[in-house]
């Protein structure tokens, strides 16, 4: 066997024993992306924990796959619809370049809308009829983050996300409104604090990004602000979000482990705010979005456990 041979049997081995992603993976993955499944599940939570509140607890298996399935559904519509109207300025920022609308693996994107709107309109009609309150906020909720947000003032003001978060307020109210109780105190006070949330949490994102954001003409805040000024605009926000999510302890079904997980989550949001601020840099940004993530898994999973252990109990 000649050096040849044995560099082409090399190769072809090499060729061989390389990794191929299934297909069904890449599927995966496409869908993941396309209807942003990370955001709609932070999204179903946060509507649950509107349920868990306005139920006073343990809202019901029902109540429950009912969340799931319209919540989840219209979030992703609204999703995918967002993606398909942003996908050119997507392709100008490293951050979202790689989405399946702009680097091709979905080629013929013309489906795409109209599988958005369907799973917009076809669970929010579906309960229309037994439940016209859950129907108003899964439309409204698609409507403010695809028509008011990212056709209307994405695109025009560096406050389009103080606007745009009432979109996540939406979804709060509708996991109240499926347990019948859309008005319910906690539930309004939870809506609140998804509301002040969202802008501090997409700005420090921002932060992180702000020279992609720039190259696509997109006037996030702070694009269109100094990055020490864009800290304080974030700590504008930090801080009543901090305090509506410690007062929600006033609540009955809530007790000392909310408040101490929430008071320990809070604190720690404070603290990264302030090193922001003293040193507007990528690594604190990043600290920081990474914190409002954790700062929001840590309210609503404190919501789930405080309010069933009276449920539990009784068990």
């Amino acid at each position: 066997m000649t050096i040849t041979d044995m560099s082409k049997q090399g190769q072809s081995n090499e060729t061989e024993t390389a990794p191929i992603t299934p297909k069904w993976r890449e599927t995966l993955d496409i869908i993941i992306v396309l209807f942003k499944m990370r955001i709609v599940f932070l999204l179903v939570m946060a509507s649950a924990g509107g349920a868990f509140l306005a139920a006073g607890g343990w809202p019901g298996l029902d109540k429950m796959l009912l969340i799931v399935l319209a919540g989840g559904s219209a979030a992703s519509g609204a999703s995918a619809l967002n993606q398909y109207l942003e996908r050119k300025s997507d392709g100008s920022m490293g951050r979202t370049e790689k989405r399946p609308l702009v680097n091709g693996d979905i080629p013929n994107p013309g489906w795409v809308p109209w599988v958005g709107v369907a799973l917009i309109l076809i669970p929010s009609l579906a309960v229309l009829p037994s439940n016209p309150p859950l129907t108003f906020f899964l439309l409204l909720g698609a409507f403010i983050y695809v028509v008011i947000y990212t056709i209307w003032l994405k695109p025009r003001t560096l406050l389009n996300i103080v606007i745009g978060g009432a979109a996540g307020s939406a979804a709060v109210l509708s996991g109240s409104a499926a347990v019948g109780n859309w008005a319910d105190p906690g539930a309004l006070v939870l809506s609140l604090i998804l509301f002040l949330w969202t802008p501090f949490h997409f700005w420090s994102l921002a932060l992180l990004y702000r020279d992609d954001y720039s190259r696509a003409d997109v006037p996030m805040l702070p694009t269109q602000t100094t990055p020490h000024q864009a800290a304080w605009w974030v700590m504008s926000h930090t801080l009543p979000t901090g305090l509506a999510g410690l007062l929600l302890v006033i609540l009955p079904a809530l007790g000392w482990i909310y408040f101490i997980l929430m008071l320990l989550a809070t604190l720690d949001l404070f603290w990264r705010n302030i090193k922001l601020i003293k040193d507007p840099s990528p690594p604190h940004a990043r600290s920081l979005f990474m914190a409002s993530n954790i700062y929001l898994t840590v309210l609503l999973l404190t919501i789930f456990i405080d309010s069933v252990q009276p449920f539990l109990k009784g068990i």
